[in-house]
């Protein structure tokens, strides 16, 4: 009998006999602990192992809400059957799901890489049928090379793994647990090693900040001081540089130009008329004067 999740499959090696042209045909039967054995038919489980040629009776096939109980007790029995002739009932020891069963690891993983830290995501390996039954959850997790180190139980299958080292790998698988009528626990299998490196976190997005705006005002303070000692050292050579370069006059210009012309001429005509002008100055009389000069 194969018990693993939510799977309730029974199976057998099959029965040959020589000379036969006809197959052999397989018949299964169940029993609670307080009933007597009854067909596996749709009926009753809905599944059909009555008269099968199969040699497998998957009782979880139609889904969940079919099969077995997985809190119950439950008892099979199965024979060969040829025509008139049938082998004896071989029965099955009694089972209970919960107690039986071989947990998978935990479905879907996602892991999310956060500030220091990893969020887990993740689906149970199977949907319970009680509301005793529920699943915890472990995760193993280590710093690559590290020492490995367990969290749990978790009730929860989002899982926040804090207090992490920033830019670091860490490798974690989960474990699940099924938890049945308080005190009863199936461990289950790990999931795969999977691996992600952490973000920076709060303090290292500071520190880093910091570093920017201290490495940025030093880097300016070096500039400023190289060109406050350029300045001092090769002023004159600086003026020399980015002084402007003297101009020939107007006239100059003109005559050069046009070579023919004489070269007084060429002043001359180009010379500004404010140049030739003067003011005229007349004294009209002077009153005192005039006095002294009667008398």
């Amino acid at each position: 009998m194969r018990l693993h999740n939510a799977e309730q499959v029974l199976s057998w090696q099959p029965v040959v006999l020589n000379g036969s042209a006809r197959p052999v045909l397989y018949r299964v039967q169940f029993r609670y602990t307080a009933s007597n054995w009854s067909e596996v038919t749709p009926e009753s489980t809905g599944v059909n192992c009555t008269q099968i040629t199969a040699t497998e009776c998957d009782f979880t096939a139609p889904g969940l809400s079919k099969g077995f109980r997985m809190d119950f007790n439950v008892a099979l029995r199965l024979r060969a059957e040829l025509g008139d002739l049938h082998s004896a009932w071989v029965t099955m020891p009694w089972f209970q799901h919960y107690l039986n069963v071989t947990v998978g690891p935990p479905k879907n993983i996602r892991l999310t890489p956060g500030g220091g830290s990893l969020i887990i995501s993740f689906s149970p390996p199977f949907d319970v049928d009680s509301a005793d039954a529920s699943f915890c959850y472990y995760v193993h997790y280590w710093e690559k090379a590290g020492t490995q180190q367990v969290k749990g139980p978790f009730k929860s299958n989002l899982i926040l793994l804090n207090d992490l080292k920033p830019f670091r790998v860490y490798c974690l698988r989960v474990e699940a647990r099924l938890l049945w009528k308080e005190n009863i626990r199936r461990r289950g299998q790990f999931s795969n090693i999977s691996c992600y490196e952490t973000t920076a976190d709060d303090s290292t997005k500071l520190q880093q900040i910091i570093l920017i705006s201290v490495g940025t005002f030093s880097l300016l303070l070096v500039l400023a001081g190289a060109c406050f000692f350029l300045v001092l050292k090769y002023g004159g050579l600086i003026k020399y540089w980015f002084h402007a370069p003297p101009s020939i006059p107007a006239q100059i210009e003109e005559y050069l130009k046009d070579p023919a012309e004489p070269i007084l001429e060429a002043l001359d005509k180009n010379s500004s008329p404010k140049d030739d002008a003067w003011d005229s100055v007349s004294i009209i009389s002077v009153p005192g004067k005039e006095r002294e000069d009667v008398l």
